[in-house]
């Protein structure tokens, strides 16, 4: 009886998608409706989703997210539907399970760059792992301006922030939008290194959103929007 349970676990393991969508649609105010390919990402995989402005790929990651309802279709992360999740356990989910890696940065500029870290640790279990803090900004470079307010960092360095608030918890999945897009040749490769080498070190899945063709030699799996 455990022999068998022990070979449904393994089974269940190696068969769970960490990302998946079927039939997925979402439609703006206006009317405007837009239809996703299906996706699948399995544990440790990463996928690339490329496409030109304005065929929604940023309403894909927001979906995938939880940020934005679906008009029809399936999204689960992690075994999970987000679907069947309320406005509360899904907050609650994407703080446990997914990273954001935004376009936009997103900080709280009063607050120094540990505090910032700090704080996204807090939610949703109320943590703080300074250890997790001094690795992953050591690997990103920021080691020596944890007590600069964020204001200070010149725009390289609020990236490499943006992107260490969206590993700091250790994410089951990461969702970057746009990660490369106003930088040059030499810094696209660094970010998309760094991505990829976080995502091994905490075993995540990642899935990059972008327009940005540079990025498409760094990635075998990729769907075209």
């Amino acid at each position: 009886m455990q022999l068998s349970c022990i070979y449904f676990y393994l089974y269940f393991c190696e068969n769970i998608q960490m990302v998946k969508t079927l039939n997925l649609a979402y439609a703006y105010e206006n009317g405007e409706e837009l239809k996703f390919p299906n996706i699948e990402v399995s544990p440790g995989k990463h996928l690339l989703v490329i496409g030109p402005s304005g065929v929604g790929k940023t309403t894909l990651l927001y979906l995938l997210a939880g940020l934005l309802p679906p008009l029809r279709g399936i999204i689960s992360v992690a075994g999970t539907e987000l679907n069947s999740l309320t406005r509360k356990e899904m907050d609650k989910f994407r703080g446990n399970y997914i990273g954001l890696v935004f376009q936009q940065y997103y900080f709280i500029k009063s607050l120094n760059v540990s505090d910032n870290l700090r704080l996204r640790q807090s939610f949703p279990k109320n943590t703080n792992d300074t250890q997790r803090r001094h690795e992953l900004t050591e690997r990103l470079g920021l080691k020596d301006y944890l007590d600069e307010k964020v204001a200070t960092l010149s725009q390289g360095q609020q990236q490499r922030l943006s992107i260490a608030l969206g590993l700091i918890h250790r994410p089951k999945i990461i969702l970057a939008d746009e990660p490369t897009s106003n930088l040059d040749d030499v810094n696209c490769v660094k970010v998309i290194d760094l991505l990829k080498e976080e995502a091994e070190i905490c075993k995540s899945s990642l899935l990059i959103i972008t327009h940005d063709l540079r990025v498409m030699s760094h990635f075998q799996n990729q769907v075209m929007l």
